[in-house]
């Protein structure tokens, strides 16, 4: 499969496109004010203990307060800055966490949130004002703050570096056992202390000395950033993550992508050092884009990028799937649509819930959607072909980067599935509340409005002395009320006596009025 990274940096924000066969299947943006903070490592401090949650509140100078669970907490203790290094015994760190390092974000050695059997009670472990030393396990997800953990990792390009955690661990997309044997060999022979790494997918074939460079990097991180712990007064940023552009470059060249065009030329001059420091064999990948118009509308991404914040995305049969991004979980809806079939109603039914799978998927990945996603297809009866959109839908999240749990269709049809989310979805990221409806999805219909200004001029009524009501409302509603519903006006004047002038105001939203009565 033929993949490429498209990177925007000319402009405000930064935009990163990975490409599979000339599709857009991944975008990650990042912005000057509120930037991706997973990796982040801060000196913290706490503020509020909650004993009913068994978690804390955490000040990191950050915009709203963090937060940590307590078997976030290592070995039911703040972590300092030469910390308490578990051994394999005490950790619930297990080998299938080792997928988690695909992810952005660090890996939490706590990650299973199945309790500890010797987990202290958060009120022992931490106390108010005590100084922490914390990582950024996720960012701020639109009212939720940070989320934090005190087992540190440090993702370098081949290795990651756990020094909590006693461990060696081989990335899971290492298949070939005899490379997973000679990887952790030579990771146990090379660490001078009880650290722990993680040996990342691109570290396969990688030999000795390249590791115990990067390895050598790595404990001289840490140092650093203890170091920093002793000197810096909370709250205070320790470390802080490589920027999109050099994560995307470091996690998706070579293994996710071929090649990489910048159009910036200070972020290709950047991105170039990066590669020549760190992954010296893949420098002619990196190409600065030189044409005229932007490069996502060489490209044609801007197109795809819009597409992907609409709620209603046709398939190619004619049918169609809608997407809902609650606060709570994503909802998707498959439905017919336009197709009607050729034969019979399952054949029909089948057909297009297998389209819509596929476009799920896609969709999922390019939105970034997490947590919790029930989709709705549409009724089958057959329960082989239950089974085979199950299958099907398996299948096209197995490219998916993500860690996701599905269940089977349920005999309503639906289908309850996770994803691990690290950061804000695509929608969330790009858009806002609208300001109109503020953020209901919906307005009362014109006719409504209309039969409230009734109601409510039937309710105030006028007083004797009164000469008439001045009704101010938005220029659609006066158009409605002095045509199709002029006969709700005649029955008002007759109902109170006395004349009522309406006034178009385009300032007024669409469902707001004014009543004022005139002596």
């Amino acid at each position: 499969m033929d993949k490429e990274l498209i990177i925007n940096a000319l402009g405000p924000e930064i935009r990163v496109a990975l490409l599979e066969n000339s599709v857009l299947t991944e975008i990650y943006v990042e912005r000057q004010d509120e930037s991706n903070i997973a990796g982040n490592i801060y000196k913290g401090r706490i503020q509020r203990v909650l004993p009913g949650m068994q978690a804390a509140f955490v000040e990191a100078g950050l915009k709203q307060a963090a937060f940590i669970y307590v078997d976030d907490v290592l070995n039911g203790q703040a972590s300092p800055p030469e910390g308490v290094y578990i051994n394999n015994e005490n950790t619930c760190f297990e080998e299938e966490a080792v997928g988690l390092i695909e992810d952005n974000g660090p890996i939490s050695a706590f990650a299973s949130r199945t309790p500890r059997p010797d987990r202290r009670p958060i009120e022992e472990v931490l106390k108010e004002g005590q100084e922490i030393l914390v990582q950024v396990a996720r960012s701020p997800i639109g009212s939720k703050g940070a989320r934090l953990t005190t087992c540190v990792s440090l993702p370098g390009r081949f290795l990651v570096l756990m020094p909590s955690v006693d461990h060696i661990g081989i990335s899971r997309r290492i298949t070939d056992e005899s490379e997973r044997i000679r990887l952790k060999e030579m990771a146990e022979d090379m660490r001078t202390r009880s650290y722990g790494y993680i040996v990342r997918t691109a570290g396969e074939g990688v030999d000795r000395e390249v590791l115990a460079r990067e390895m050598e990097f790595l404990d001289n991180l840490w140092n650093d950033i203890q170091q920093r712990y002793q000197e810096e007064s909370s709250p205070a940023l320790l470390h802080e993550e490589l920027t999109v552009t050099l994560r995307c470059v470091r996690d998706l060249l070579a293994h996710e992508a071929d090649k990489v065009t910048i159009d910036s030329p200070a972020v290709y001059k950047t991105v170039r050092n990066f590669i020549e420091k760190f992954m010296p064999r893949l420098g002619n990948s990196v190409v600065q884009y030189t044409g005229s118009e932007p490069i996502f509308d060489a490209y044609n991404l801007e197109i795809d990028i819009q597409r992907a914040l609409k709620k209603k995305v046709w398939l190619k049969c004619g049918g169609y799937i809608i997407i809902e991004i609650t606060e709570a979980l994503v909802a998707i809806d498959v439905n017919t649509g336009r197709y009607v079939g050729k034969r019979n109603f399952a054949e029909t039914v089948l057909k297009t819930n297998l389209e819509a799978v596929k476009e799920i998927a896609y969709q999922i990945r390019l939105r970034n959607l997490g947590g919790i996603i029930i989709i709705d297809f549409i009724d089958m009866e057959s329960r082989a072909d239950q089974e085979k959109v199950y299958n099907t839908l398996q299948e096209a999240l197995s490219r998916d980067k993500a860690k996701t749990n599905v269940l089977p269709m349920s005999d309503m049809g639906l289908i309850q599935m996770t994803r691990k989310r690290v950061v804000k979805s695509l929608p969330r990221m790009l858009c806002e509340p609208c300001f109109y409806c503020e953020g209901e999805g919906m307005l009362l219909s014109r006719r409504t409005v209309c039969y409230n200004i009734f109601r409510d001029v039937c309710r105030k009524g006028a007083e004797p002395d009164s000469s008439g009501i001045h009704l101010k409302v938005h220029p659609v509603i006066a158009d409605l009320l002095l045509g199709q519903e002029s006969g709700l006006i005649s029955m008002l004047e007759d109902r109170i006596g006395c004349q009522i002038v309406i006034y178009p105001d385009d300032n007024y939203h669409l469902e707001q009025y004014e009543i004022t009565e005139v002596r």
